[in-house]
């Protein structure tokens, strides 16, 4: 069990088992190796998620969640370089697919030149993924644009109808 002590720290303290019940001379129940070991990791996620918390509150991104974007970006570009150009060494990622998916109207992550790539591999698409990204295309058109810069709005208007079209 995971408890807050008078300064605020997480503290592991036993929890009830309803097993054998034996303590050691502590006075606290044995856990079993695998319990310990599952106890750690979430102490340490719980520990993770208030550091981040607490950093967020102050303004600060983790260097960590930078790196992942970054890696994501990458990955995924490479991802659709490699279904245009190498199409014997390609191998479908659903990962890197739903990347592309979700950023695919961002001139800043799809940037100009892979978004006539990415159009190309929208023409495979299939099922559910293909319904999605028209509905998401749709309703990017619909959408007036409030809360962003209109140039923005605008380049995201005008993906979201070439998709459309493509679709």
């Amino acid at each position: 069990m995971v408890n807050k002590d008078s300064s605020g720290d997480l503290v592991k303290t036993p929890r009830p088992q309803e097993s054998d019940g034996q303590e050691d001379e502590d006075g606290e129940e044995d856990l079993s190796p695998e319990e310990n070991r599952v106890l750690e990791r979430k102490l340490k996620k719980i520990r993770k998620k208030e550091e981040n918390k607490k950093m967020k509150d102050e303004g600060k991104s983790t260097e960590q969640e930078e790196n992942t974007t970054n890696v994501a970006e990458k990955l995924a570009l490479e991802y659709l370089s490699c279904w245009s150009e190498r199409k014997d060494e390609w191998k479908f990622q659903k990962t890197r697919q739903t990347w592309l998916l979700q950023n695919m109207f961002d001139r800043v992550k799809v940037p100009d030149s892979y978004f006539g790539v990415l159009l190309a591999y929208l023409e495979g698409l299939r099922g559910s993924a293909k319904e999605k990204t028209l509905q998401k295309a749709e309703a990017l058109v619909r959408w007036e644009g409030q809360g962003e810069g209109e140039e923005d709005a605008e380049t995201r208007r005008n993906r979201a109808k070439i998709v459309m079209q493509q679709l």
